[in-house]
């Protein structure tokens, strides 16, 4: 369990190092929709080849589809919430988080990291932590990192304040890859199977939510491409 909170901290430090690299360098957005879409091809691959395909080993499929909507739809209500409450812009790289709700903006970006976190402590459970899996954390939380900072950089929040709000969703997201570690079990056959497919279903909905659409305003159709392109490098990841 030490080492998957070690691996979730680790994949969700990524989020600090865009924050760092939003308040140094400034990157620009092309390079930020970039990574955000190869990022989610690598998490597409990671759901497909090390939750659904080892949850359908113990369930069967009815039960697997159902409780991937489950986890899709407790994703999406914890995501309306928040964004009622101020927390939808929380990704915004031009600083509308500045009409956001600060506490809305964190435990966004708290929900945001907590499935990714939640499979990376299963994959540690199997032997050691997927290559894939955590590539894909890492590109996903590096561009998140930069677009939600550089927003908030903007709209006027100091560097320190970000910093301590980052290093927040970094220790919940490594908490949340030790619950995965203790809850994914894929031995407890017909229940961890379930909990697999609920994790598959919310990680699912967060891509789709929350990194596809940012992606799609500045690469427009290249999204596409790209996103294809992380799941291949997925399955080469795989494979090693």
């Amino acid at each position: 369990m030490i080492e998957a909170f070690g691996w979730g901290g680790l994949g969700a430090a990524a989020l600090l190092v865009g924050a760092l690299a939003a308040y140094l360098f400034d990157p620009s957005r092309q390079v930020m929709a970039v990574i955000m879409a190869l990022g989610t091809g690598l998490l597409i691959g990671s759901v497909s080849f090390e939750l659904v395909d080892e949850a359908l080993k113990h369930q069967a499929v009815a039960w697997v589809a159902l409780l991937v909507l489950v986890g899709a739809a407790t994703f999406t209500i914890g995501d309306w919430l928040l964004t009622r409450n101020g927390g939808g812009e929380r990704k915004d790289a031009d600083g509308a988080q500045a009409e956001g709700n600060p506490l809305a903006i964190v435990l966004g970006s708290v929900l945001d990291g907590i499935p990714e976190s939640f499979v990376l402590g299963l994959t540690v459970l199997q032997g050691g932590v997927s290559v894939s899996l955590l590539a894909g954390v890492a590109l996903s939380n590096l561009p998140e990192g930069m677009s939600s900072s550089s927003g908030l950089k903007v709209a006027g929040w100091p560097r320190g304040r970000v910093l301590v709000m980052w290093t927040l969703v970094v220790l919940v997201s490594a908490v949340s890859a030790a619950a995965g570690y203790v809850l994914l079990d894929p031995h407890s056959g017909r229940t961890g199977a379930l909990v697999q497919a609920f994790a598959a279903g919310a990680l699912l909905a967060m891509l789709a939510d929350t990194l596809l659409p940012e992606a799609y305003k500045v690469e427009g159709v290249l999204t596409g491409p790209l996103v294809v392109a992380g799941f291949a490098f997925s399955l080469a990841l795989s494979a090693i």
